[in-house]
């Protein structure tokens, strides 16, 4: 995409086939499938953690032109939220961070798109932070966070904005 303006994206990880529906996907997004595209980036981020970063990009990427909507993504995106919020992955705090980032990002959109998803992945996140043993000190802070967030209609108040993102000075 030389000269082109266009970002490139780590794909070369797919088979010719994916890359070529990806590179369709990221030109003109009306002329594929969207669950298929949203399936094979869930699929992948799953897989590789690293590619997880990638994965927001394109996604970005695909909502933005022509102002698309983002329905097509809206389950997959759910679904991969949901896996985030299962006790194994709430006992890593990176994946803990990957969760409450992307809710800080899209969590308000994607809770006007399906409530019912978005009052059961908060059931679940509150019943980690309450019950996990193995969550980390961090982990608590973060998932504390984004209860108060959301509970705050998607934004923190001054005094929440300090204690969480202050730095502690003695």
């Amino acid at each position: 995409m030389e000269g082109s303006g266009k970002e490139e994206y780590k794909i070369q990880s797919f088979d010719m086939e994916t890359q070529k529906l990806l590179k369709t996907a990221l030109k003109d997004p009306s002329a594929v499938d969207l669950e298929k595209v949203s399936s094979v980036i869930v699929d992948q981020s799953l897989k590789d953690q690293v590619f997880s970063k990638e994965a927001g990009r394109i996604c970005y990427t695909i909502v933005q032109v022509n102002n698309m909507p983002m329905m097509a993504l809206v389950h997959p995106v759910y679904d991969c939220l949901f896996r985030l919020a299962q006790p194994d992955s709430l006992g890593n705090e990176e994946e803990v961070d990957c969760l409450v980032l992307a809710l800080h990002r899209i969590g308000e959109q994607l809770e006007r798109m399906s409530l019912q998803r978005m009052d059961e992945l908060f059931c679940l996140l509150r019943d980690g932070f309450l019950l996990q043993e193995s969550l980390t000190s961090l982990g608590r802070l973060l998932l504390l966070e984004v209860l108060e967030f959301r509970a705050g209609g998607w934004t923190l108040s001054e005094t929440a904005q300090k204690y969480y993102y202050s730095e502690v000075v003695d």
